[in-house]
């Protein structure tokens, strides 16, 4: 099996080159969902969060309402701090566990990880290799401000709670250029798919 992390800035089209590599025969596992499924009623993470935000983050189908808890931690580094703290570690034991479960279906499979934060959160050890999915910041904020329908400031300051993309660069191990056609994506993403197979036959 190889185990690979897949990463970029924001609105880079990270999750359109996830579904091609779906496509070609990848496994996904998306931490974004897997975050919003620890938190879910009774789930691992959800009492932990309530006990540390107050029941009035709840909705009445005692879900926790997103936007009401993004409003107490947004603009508080240390809350925001406490709930990563609370989340991420059920999200990576959420991770392994599904990998373990890929592994028994498909001893052979290539598993990409979707983790926003991978190399803030510098947890590329944790994987195989990393891609990074990378687009120029200008073109980031074009094309945030068209997809959240957001004025240019916003998108600006969106960009800077993220490291630079160019930083990352250096970090990944694959990166793939997506300010292209889309076409074009797709030849490049089939050209790593056919350098991933002989990656995991290679390791036997």
């Amino acid at each position: 099996m190889l185990n690979v992390g897949l990463t970029g800035g924001i609105a880079c089209g990270k999750s359109t080159v996830a579904q091609m590599l779906v496509r070609l025969g990848g496994y996904l596992i998306d931490f974004d969902k897997l975050a919003h499924e620890v938190q879910e009623p009774e789930k691992s993470a959800w009492q932990d969060v309530v006990n540390c935000f107050g029941s009035e983050i709840l909705q009445s189908d005692r879900k926790i309402d997103r936007n009401k808890l993004a409003a107490v931690v947004f603009n508080h580094p240390e809350k925001l701090r406490m709930l990563n703290e609370i989340v991420h570690p059920r999200v990576y034991e959420e991770w392994r566990h599904r990998l373990a479960q890929i592994k028994t279906q498909n001893p052979h499979a290539i598993v990409f990880a979707d983790v926003p934060l991978l190399f803030e959160g510098r947890k590329q050890y944790l994987f195989d290799l990393t891609i990074l999915v990378m687009i120029e910041p200008a073109e980031q904020i074009d094309r945030l401000m068209t997809r959240d329908a957001v004025c240019r400031e916003d998108a600006e300051l969106r960009l800077t709670c993220q490291m630079p993309i160019r930083d990352k660069i250096p970090l990944a191990d694959i990166v793939i250029g997506n300010q292209c056609a889309i076409h074009e994506t797709e030849k490049k993403v089939a050209e790593v798919w056919r350098d991933l197979l002989i990656m995991e036959k290679a390791k036997g």
